[in-house]
């Protein structure tokens, strides 16, 4: 059984009663202090030499240009650091396509399995990601066109919608790590 025992009750009784009460407000502001570091991850430091990873609010994303090949449409979607300091993103985004009403139309994208590493973004630096469908219904159906993409950044429970106009054909939806 855990017993509670006041802080008061570990000093010293010999100790004048102001040097108590002081010494009583250091402990306590201490433990306050430890409390909310270990219950907060923002509250803790990045080690040295490692950078923070971008959150949505110091990203701007765009659409790239659209582009054809060998029976495929491929759409880079950027990632711009509009904060004041570098961070990281590393992985692959979440990416859905959505109606005028944001409505999901179709599965989100898959993930293509290439290797992930970690970007470095400078400030108004950009890296990006690449999402892929059929150019046309190539081996199946063409989706209704969405548009916006709802897109998460790699790491992040928070989406942006940009907007896009995307029309998943043949089944494929695909979506590349972020790269530089």
């Amino acid at each position: 059984m855990f017993r509670s025992s006041s802080p008061s009750s570990r000093l010293p009784s010999r100790l004048p009663a102001r040097v108590t009460a002081v010494t009583l407000t250091a402990v306590l502001a201490g433990l306050g202090a430890a409390g909310t570091a270990s219950s907060s991850p923002k509250a803790v430091a990045p080690a040295s030499g490692s950078l923070r990873t971008c959150a949505l609010g110091d990203l701007y994303l765009s659409m790239g240009r659209k582009e054809g090949a060998a029976g495929s449409l491929y759409w880079t979607i950027r990632f711009t650091n509009t904060s004041t300091t570098s961070c990281t993103l590393r992985g692959y985004p979440g990416v859905s396509a959505l109606d005028t009403a944001h409505r999901q139309i179709g599965p989100a994208a898959h993930r293509t399995g290439e290797h992930a590493s970690t970007v470095r973004l400078a400030p108004a630096h950009s890296a990006s990601a690449v999402i892929r469908t059929t150019n046309g219904p190539l081996g199946g159906p063409c989706l209704r066109t969405g548009s916006y993409l709802r897109v998460y950044p790699p790491g992040s429970y928070h989406a942006d919608l940009v907007p896009a106009r995307w029309t998943t054909c043949s089944h494929l939806f695909d979506v590349s790590p972020i790269k530089t």
